[in-house]
């Protein structure tokens, strides 16, 4: 895949890398926003039911305490009190009445400490029924909670409500299976209070409560409180319902439609929100099946005294129009990245047709000029980026390419005409190589002279020694002429040594001394003293080194032979030669070999002490290369300058490094 990417031209490649991030990158990054901008709808649609069930609970809540209350204010109320000290209490029954309908309560009665029922609101209790008294729960406290009475005991308390109890099952979709038929119980909002006289003794208690089965003012206000008018945008309805178990018993769904009247009483919860409330008791908050549509919903189970699950509560919103409005929010989304990606690919594309078409262009004149068209060229290119200056350098290069053409041309003629001289240099050169190798040759035949001389001289010495010893006390009479041949072979010997030390210098190598470079450089005299013997050379000593440089002390004589040779050759006509030495540094000696001569100009210091450079006729150049070499070995230098003391020459000073610090001259 990459090859192939690789294979394409400039034209393919930019289009690839513009077109694939657009085509692949933004809507990646759509589907991404789509998916979360569904999930933050549907999350914020749920937060908003889950509010609106809050708001309904808490109508609820206050509603249960508005029950116990009136209960309370009647059990509390002088009136009962002093109806309850008359014997017999004919106006209870009528007290009873004003208080029911002046707290707005469907049903309120007295009951003795033990709970039997003493009268009603409609009349005493040995007039409802012959059917004996009974109790209910809570009636010995001051307490207020939903609760499920039968059909006996709704008609024992207020038998003009039997009518609103009883409802009809619809069958309703996706409920759980049932064999009933209809729904006859009755839920209530029952409050309790107990009577207490001035003496603290429990004279009984009051109950007081509110039909909830088909109650459709209470419904229809927490409706109201929920969802007022305009609360739902987008032609959504709210909608809230109490259930008696899975059973609607009071509810507004349908109430919106052509018959105000016509509310789905009867119709059932879904199988799955029963289990989760009512099996469960948890919350629902999601969408649900509500009759005949989905509704965005919020049920909670309601508890009786005894805290067992007896009902819901419910709340909730149509869904459809949120979801057109979420849908047709997401498709907005998606236009608009459609329309981003189609206008950022058109101005992409014209951007890029702005790079390849002047690379193109360079590209088509480089072919011209490779086909032999030395004159295309690129020419003037929209925009001043770095492209349309590539494009002028390109230019620019063919012209300097023309004409570096041209003066190659005249240069390789100039070529010609070195290359001649350079080979005529060359020949010299290799000549001054034979002439090299014949010293070379001269010294190997010197090395071998010298170790021929020394047998003799060996002979010599021995004859010598034997004679002494056969001539005995005769051996005093010719004492001085023995000793004189002694110092003839001694000074023999040491020629012949130093002879061999200048033509071998490496088979006398080896080993280090502290070397004392006064006696170092009268050694080298030694050697060059016939040399010194034909010229008008003087010679100054200024000796003051004190410390004994670590070095060997026959290549160390080989350089300093080397230095004076030079020296004597650069006087031909004779000068001063100049010997110095001393302490430089903490650790070093510099040993000074000066000269009067004509000096060094600067090409050739520059190149001084590299191999065959020499201004000398008969010269290989290769003496201060090798000197150098030796002293570096070392670690010391040689440096080469002209005097600066106002004369004419050269001066060369070599650096000795010491290594005993303590080693100096005797003294």
């Amino acid at each position: 895949m990459m090859g192939r990417f690789r294979d394409l031209p400039i034209r393919g490649k930019l289009l690839a890398m513009v077109l694939v991030p657009l085509a692949v990158v933004l809507p990646l990054l759509g589907i991404i926003l789509l998916v979360w901008a569904d999930l933050s709808f549907d999350r914020l649609l749920i937060t908003k039911v889950r509010s609106d069930l809050a708001v309904a609970n808490g109508y609820f809540e206050r509603v249960l305490g508005e029950v116990g209350a009136s209960a309370a204010t009647l059990a509390d109320s002088n009136a009962l009190h002093l109806e309850l000290a008359r014997q017999p209490a004919a106006e209870l029954v009528p007290l009873l009445q004003r208080f029911k309908t002046r707290e707005g309560l469907d049903f309120v009665n007295f009951r003795r400490s033990d709970g039997t029922l003493v009268a009603t609101d409609f009349a005493p209790a040995g007039e409802t029924s012959a059917a004996p008294a009974f109790r209910l729960r809570g009636a010995a406290q001051r307490r207020a909670s939903v609760e499920i009475l039968s059909p006996d005991e709704l008609e024992r308390l207020a038998p003009a409500l039997i009518p609103r109890v009883t409802v009809p099952l619809v069958e309703t979709r996706n409920a759980a299976p049932t064999t009933r038929a209809q729904e006859d119980r009755a839920m209530v909002v029952l409050a309790s209070a107990p009577v207490v006289s001035a003496d603290g003794r429990q004279l009984g208690h009051v109950q007081a409560g509110v039909l909830l089965n088909r109650n459709l003012p209470f419904i229809d206000h927490i409706n109201g409180i929920v969802y007022p008018e305009g609360s739902l945008p987008f032609g959504s309805q709210g909608t809230a319902t109490l259930f008696l178990d899975d059973v609607r018993i009071s509810t507004n769904v349908r109430l919106f439609g052509a018959d105000p009247t016509n509310r789905a009483i009867g119709t059932r919860v879904s199988q799955t929100v029963r289990d989760a409330v009512l099996g469960r008791g948890g919350t629902w908050l999601d969408r649900a099946f509500v009759v005949s549509d989905w509704y965005v919903s919020g049920y909670q189970p309601l508890a009786d005294g005894a805290g067992q699950r007896v009902g819901m509560l419910y709340v909730g919103f149509l869904e459809q129009p949120f979801t057109l409005l979420k849908y047709g929010a997401l498709a907005a989304i998606g236009l608009i990245f459609g329309a981003v990606m189609v206008a950022a690919a058109l101005v992409s594309l014209r951007g890029a047709r702005g790079i390849f078409g002047p690379i193109e262009q360079m590209a088509q004149t480089m072919q011209r000029v490779e086909a032999g068209e030395m004159g295309a060229r690129v020419g003037p290119v929209p925009g001043h980026d770095e492209i349309g200056q590539l494009a002028g350098h390109l230019d620019h290069l063919l012209d300097t390419i023309d004409d570096k053409t041209q003066a190659l041309q005249r240069w390789n003629a100039e070529l010609d005409a070195k290359v001649a001289e350079r080979t005529r240099a060359l020949e010299a050169a290799q000549q001054q190589l034979v002439r090299s190798e014949k010293l070379a040759a001269v010294g190997q035949l010197t090395a071998s002279i010298a170790h021929e001389v020394n047998n003799p001289i060996a002979v010599i010495q021995g004859n010598l020694d034997l004679a002494r010893e056969l001539l005995g006390a005769d051996a005093q009479r010719v004492s001085g002429e023995l000793r004189l041949v002694d110092e003839q072979v001694e000074r023999m010997r040491l020629i012949v040594t130093q002879l061999l030390q200048f033509a071998r210098p490496n088979e006398f190598a080896g080993y280090i001394d502290n070397v004392d470079t006064a006696q170092a450089l009268q050694s080298c005299l030694v050697l060059v003293a016939h040399l010194l013997s034909r010229t008008r050379i003087e010679l100054q000593r200024e000796l003051h080194a004190t410390r004994l440089p670590a070095v060997n002390r026959n290549e160390l004589q080989q350089v300093l032979v080397n230095l004076l040779v030079n020296a004597i050759h650069a006087m031909p006509e004779g000068g001063t030669l100049t010997l110095a030495t001393r302490d430089a540094g903490d650790d070093a000696v510099e040993i000074d070999v000066a000269d009067t001569g004509a000096g060094l100009d600067a090409e050739l210091l520059a190149e001084l002490f590299q191999p065959f450079v020499t201004r000398k006729k008969d010269g290989t150049g290769l003496g201060l290369w090798i000197s150098r070499s030796i002293v570096e070995r070392y670690g010391g230098d040689i440096r080469a300058a002209n005097r600066g003391d106002g004369r004419p020459g050269a001066v060369f000073t070599v650096m000795l490094r010491v290594e005993d610090r303590g080693a100096r001259v005797p003294g």
